[in-house]
């Protein structure tokens, strides 16, 4: 099977850990076990409850407790709905491979998160892609999908808040989108692993699979739990959809590791808390940037309504690539090229980072752009 290398995780790979300030990051900043118990009302006593949990295989789809956490999440899903994976990644990748065979056609809402076109052409599907513009503000062309999606259409895949614009479908346009696979009978996959970083109100995105009725959303520990390292992610959707990925899954998961479900389901029993802290680090820190983007003159964008992840656009007669890397040696900040995800011509910046390094980098930033 031929598929396309991934290009931003090849460029995470080469260069992430050979940085000083990493605003290529895209998890809010990431808890430690300590915080964790902390925010969940425990201390380090209650990490004794571990030794007695014997290390077998766990519950194949995910313990109990951590399916009902995950269901509370959602406004219609119960736990014949939900599926437990490895990390968003494997949920993603598993619902290709479950609902799309060779001849397919999938339309794919780019830039995106780069599964998202290249596993489905992998297998052999027929993809189109929607390009999203700046001058829409990142956000799709309904007129345009609705000319792309055909009744022969199996799946839509969208990123909903989007990487890497950071932009963000309200409710009414994913209801626009869900009508518009409704028309076409077609599967609507929604990648919201940044789900919860919303910039106002209470910061938790609507979810595809809650708006209609073949609807998957797939989501994880990662982003806004600030807890990646657990590798941890579910699908939440029809039980139609979780049955097919269950045949699939038994191939490559069997079950999550039973210490990552267990503080999956911690963190996500205390949400509250947990989602309480990423708001206010995104929130802060995406203030210190629009304040640094105001007063830069070689940087434009379209200010994130979501997400921990932004695009730059900058003007410098310079391939973004190169631009990184140059960056990266002369001032030890690593950014992500926008040659990654197709956007030549952009940077894509974390700004959920500790605050002083977000500080320390956009100045050291500047000082580059302004030797260019």
């Amino acid at each position: 099977m031929h598929i396309d290398p991934f290009g931003v995780e090849i460029w995470m790979n080469e260069w992430e850990f050979k940085c000083e300030l990493n605003l290529a990051e895209t998890c809010v900043e990431s808890l430690t076990i300590e915080q964790l118990l902390a925010l969940s009302g425990k201390n380090a006593s209650d990490l004794s409850a571990l030794l007695d949990l014997k290390m077998t295989y766990g519950e194949i789809r995910g313990s109990t407790r951590l399916v009902r956490a995950i269901c509370a999440l959602y406004q219609r899903q119960t736990a014949e709905n939900v599926i437990v994976t490895h990390g968003t990644i494997g949920a993603n990748m598993l619902v290709h491979k479950s609902m799309i065979s060779r001849g397919d056609r999938v339309v794919a809402v780019v830039p995106t998160y780069q599964q998202h076109y290249s596993i489905p052409a992998s297998i052999g599907a027929d993809v189109h892609q929607l390009r999203l513009r700046e001058e829409d503000g990142f956000l799709p062309d309904l007129d345009a999908l609705r000319r792309l999606v055909t009744p022969q259409t199996r799946l839509i895949a969208i990123n909903n808040p989007n990487n890497p614009t950071g932009a963000l479908m309200d409710r009414a346009m994913l209801e626009e989108i869900a009508q518009i696979a409704r028309d076409a009978d077609a599967w609507l996959l929604s990648d919201e692993v940044y789900r919860g970083t919303d910039q106002h109100g209470g910061g938790m995105t609507d979810a595809v699979a809650d708006i209609y009725e073949k609807g998957i959303s797939t989501a994880g520990m990662s982003k806004a739990f600030s807890l990646a390292g657990l590798r941890l992610g579910w699908i939440a959707g029809p039980s139609e959809v979780i049955e097919a990925v269950s045949i699939h899954r038994d191939y490559d998961t069997i079950s999550v590791g039973k210490i990552d479900d267990h503080f999956a389901a911690l963190a996500l029993e205390s949400s509250d808390r947990v989602l309480a802290r990423s708001k206010k680090i995104t929130r802060d820190n995406l203030a210190i940037l629009e304040n640094w983007v105001a007063g830069e003159p070689k940087i434009a964008w379209v200010k994130p309504k979501s997400a921990t992840v932004t695009l730059l656009r900058y003007d410098v007669d310079m391939p973004s690539e190169a631009f990184c890397i140059q960056l990266l040696k002369e001032t030890g900040v690593l950014l992500t090229p926008g040659s990654a995800f197709g956007m030549e011509g952009y940077l894509r910046i974390g700004f959920a980072n500790p605050q002083a390094d977000l500080i320390a980098g956009l100045a050291k930033i500047s000082d580059f752009l302004a030797r260019l």
